[in-house]
């Protein structure tokens, strides 16, 4: 078992202050395969320290150096992608096709949109007498979570490292390593010391540290809704910025005059991807009450053509999911929507057959869910998808809206306008028209309790910029 016990601080692996470990669990085979130090207040403290006094300097670099910085670290990450894909998929879970194809891909991906947005930014602009400069927002800290880790580390810290702000990141202490990996790409590539920090820890005592701590200027926090809050709690005493993606419960609205076969069975493999561990993820499906018991027969087709399994292993859509904790989690949710009366039309709890072991969710259909039941209201988070049937498109558009969270949403129609008059009426932060892919230039982020600011493209960028008004500075 491998063992990664320093931290990342001022350009230099540095042992913890205090020493703690945690084991690192391959959820496919249940068995630990790394260790790492858990940090603690301390650590922090030292990689703040470490990033104020490097944002003298690096806050100061020009556009030019900023790009050649970027550029160094696209070309070392892709030396390493394939390295990064694998560890993706051992430590969390995911199918070694998808870590390939779009976990390790984001995070090249992030830095090459960092690198078009920083290009062309207008930093200064002339408002009458005054000059308007947008200059780096500070020290931020940065915390991120398991289901798409390299994807939601790159997406801060590109545009970060663009604007010219120092960092101090804290991973996900369940899937740590891809952290640890790009972390040496970032040394490899240059990147000056103390500009970017890592300390690995758990979200109570080095994401509370971070977030509360004087020294940073801005908190940017991917995760869950109810650590959310407590990031922005902790944040609140020294009135800092907090850019927040958290929860989400999507509705897919299938408009009447879709293809209904094409659209239900998209939708489930939609929902079912990354094991169900995506924010976005459309786990609400709005079909015609009309057409309810051919969209059910649709889907259980669908739903019982996936197969789950070893994410080295080639043809299977999903792998298990990231921990023991998400798999019981996973498990009383199902079983919560088969006590409220939610009609089973495939998967459920316990295992897939076949598999014994390893955090392997079956694929899971419900069908006569309503909105007021808990799988409906609450984010699973794993392969569960609840078919809602609604009445009118007045109905869906009312049943889409309903919930706490607003971060995706989606519109299957025959008609692209048709679409669009629809997804304007949705209260959320993203939605997809037809099938539509996430776009790396379009902003990313939610309505309502699915968080605040923006991460992904010029908006994203901008995130971690502030706003000086110099007032008199030209006499004309």
């Amino acid at each position: 078992m491998q063992e990664y016990l320093n931290f990342y601080i001022d350009g230099a692996w540095v042992p913890p202050v205090k020493p703690a470990t945690r084991d690192v669990v391959n959820p496919a085979t249940e068995q630990p395969i790394a260790r790492i130090s858990l940090g603690s207040a301390e650590d922090v403290d030292k990689a703040v320290k470490a990033a104020r006094r490097a944002f003298e300097t690096y806050s100061r670099t020009t556009r030019e150096e900023r790009l050649a910085l970027l550029q160094k670290i696209v070309a070392a990450y892709g030396s390493r992608m394939e390295e990064v894909a694998k560890t993706i998929s051992t430590e969390m879970g995911a199918p070694i096709w998808l870590s390939k194809a779009a976990q390790a891909a984001t995070g090249i991906a992030h830095f090459m949109q960092a690198i078009e947005v920083l290009k062309g930014y207008e930093f200064e602009e002339k408002r009458g007498k005054s000059l308007i400069v947008r200059e780096p927002v500070g020290v931020c800290g940065l915390i991120t979570p398991w289901n798409w880790p390299i994807n939601q580390i790159a997406c801060k810290v590109a545009p970060a490292l663009a604007a010219g702000c120092t960092m101090v990141l804290k991973p996900t202490e369940v899937a740590p390593l891809n952290a640890i990996l790009f972390t040496e790409i970032l040394h490899a590539a240059g990147v000056p010391k103390g500009v970017f920090n890592l300390v690995n820890g758990d979200g109570p005592t080095v994401g509370a540290a971070i977030a509360s701590h004087p020294g940073i200027d801005m908190v940017s926090f991917t995760g869950s809704t109810r650590a959310g809050v407590q990031v922005a709690v902790n944040a609140a005493p020294s009135v800092k910025r907090v850019a927040q993606e958290l929860g989400g419960k999507s509705a897919n609205i299938i408009l009447d005059d879709a293809n209904l076969e094409a659209a239900v069975a998209a939708g489930v493999t939609a929902c079912f991807i990354n094991s169900g561990q995506s924010c976005n993820a459309p786990t609400r499906m709005l079909v015609p009450a009309s057409r309810h018991a051919e969209a059910v027969a649709v889907a259980k087709q669908a739903a019982e053509g996936v197969k789950v399994g070893d994410p080295f292993q080639d043809g299977n859509l999903i792998g298990p999911v990231v921990s023991k904790v998400q798999f019981e989690k996973i498990q009383g949710l199902i079983q919560k929507g088969i006590d409220e009366g939610a009609t089973l039309v495939t998967g459920g709890v316990g295992r897939p057959k076949g598999l014994a072991s390893g955090y392997y969710v079956q694929p899971t259909v419900f069908a006569n869910v309503k909105n007021t039941m808990t799988i409906a209201r609450e984010e699973i988070f794993g392969p569960v998808l609840s078919i809602l049937p609604y009445h009118d498109e007045e109905d869906a558009i009312a049943i889409a809206n309903d919930t706490p969270y607003g971060l995706s949403g989606y519109v299957q129609s025959g008609n692209l306008e048709h679409a669009r008059t629809v997804a304007k009426r949705l209260r959320t932060g993203n939605v997809h028209l037809n099938g539509a892919q996430a776009s790396f230039d379009a902003p990313f982020g939610g309505y309502k309790q699915s968080g605040n600011g923006r991460e992904w493209g010029r908006e994203g960028f901008e995130e971690f910029l502030e706003t000086k008004a110099v007032i008199g500075y030209s006499e004309s």
